[in-house]
């Protein structure tokens, strides 16, 4: 009976001993969780809020209540594309500048703010707001967001078509009508932005809008512009069909295009560089948007202009504003190297200010 007794307190004691030791890792357990892993993750995290604010900050991204509906509702690709957003901007600005000051493309950078700039740029007094006008660009559907901003009509769906570019009716008074001082004080405070595209690819556009469809019916044309460019520049004078691309591309790139084209007067305006439309290396621009992008750029533009919570975009059909390679080499293909050499030398600041690569056809 005593053996039997001494053996079941042995075994209290060794489940006492158990039960402490069981506690005493227990209690370890709880004091690393509770010192040392918040003290690593802290460590490891701290850093990255704080990096994350202060991008934001330098940027001046607004809060994010602040964004339309639409774009708080999908919150990663919210975070992970407009917040890169104003960066994008910025740098596009960065190489804008950068080029700008590169004295060996200073004649194909600059240009002066002459009247010719002025009438391109549309004016919104309400909102201070300037539109640089670059035709094939889709600057038919921003005109029709500053006509609507200007209070012309109530929404851009009630804007009839063949209002729009009728600068009598449509409420959009030009920079050029404005005297020096009112000039200066507008480019010098409003926010000021235009669209751009690649350069090449948008001389196609043009070409196919004027010249081949012509939808809106301006005879003059077919019937003025291109016989001026087939006399001067269609090397096979017996042939009798109507402008050429390969016309066209002769006529933008000859040194000596001025004097036909002050015989064309405003009608340029779909072929000439974006610095002689926009005077970009003159003019202290807010946002320069891209057509490739612009899925992005409108809703940004839109924010940071301060008017997105008053009238929206256009709905953009899919895929229009891609880069189509394929296109724009078939165009090109069978066209002299000499000519394409001599058509990008003339846009080739257009290129390089905006970010555009030299087409691979004139590299191989």
């Amino acid at each position: 009976w005593l053996m039997s007794d001494n053996m079941h307190h042995q075994w209290l004691l060794l489940a006492a001993c158990f039960w402490v030791i069981l506690m005493f890792m227990v209690a370890s357990k709880f004091i690393t969780l509770t010192f040392k892993d918040p003290d690593g993750y802290g460590a490891k995290q701290e850093p990255l809020m704080l990096t994350a604010v202060t991008k934001v900050e330098d940027v001046h991204v607004p809060e994010e209540k602040h964004w339309p509906e639409e774009f708080q509702s999908t919150g990663k690709a919210f975070s992970g594309n407009l917040l890169r957003q104003p960066l994008v901007h910025m740098e596009r600005l960065e190489l804008l500048r950068n080029v700008c000051r590169d004295t060996a493309l200073k004649n194909l950078s600059h240009t002066a703010v002459s009247k010719f700039v002025l009438d391109r740029i549309f004016v919104c007094d309400k909102h201070k707001i300037l539109f640089c006008q670059t035709p094939k660009v889709g600057n038919t559907q921003w005109k029709k967001v500053l006509i609507v901003l200007n209070g012309a009509f109530a929404s851009i769906e009630e804007i009839p078509e063949n209002i729009v570019h009728d600068h009598e009716k449509n409420g959009l008074p030009r920079l050029s009508s404005f005297s020096d001082s009112e000039i200066k004080k507008r480019l010098n405070s409003y926010f000021k932005f235009f669209i751009v595209r690649d350069p090449f690819e948008r001389l196609i556009s043009a070409f196919k809008d004027k010249f081949v469809h012509n939808p809106r019916f301006e005879p003059w044309y077919r019937h003025e512009i291109a016989p001026g460019i087939i006399r001067k520049y269609r090397k096979n004078r017996t042939e009798t069909k109507g402008l050429q691309f390969e016309d066209f591309v002769r006529y933008l790139g000859d040194p000596n295009h001025r004097w036909l084209d002050v015989q064309f007067g405003d009608h340029i305006i779909h072929w000439v560089t974006y610095v002689e439309l926009c005077a970009p290396c003159e003019i202290a621009y807010s946002v320069i948007g891209h057509h490739e992008t612009l899925e992005d750029d409108a809703p940004y533009i839109l924010k940071a202009a301060g008017i997105d919570h008053l009238v929206s975009y256009p709905t953009i059909p899919p895929g229009i504003t891609v880069y189509n390679k394929t296109k724009v080499e078939r165009y090109f293909l069978g066209i002299s190297k000499r000519d394409i050499r001599r058509l990008y030398a003339r846009f080739e600041g257009d290129f390089k200010l905006f970010g555009y690569r030299e087409p691979d056809f004139l590299l191989n």
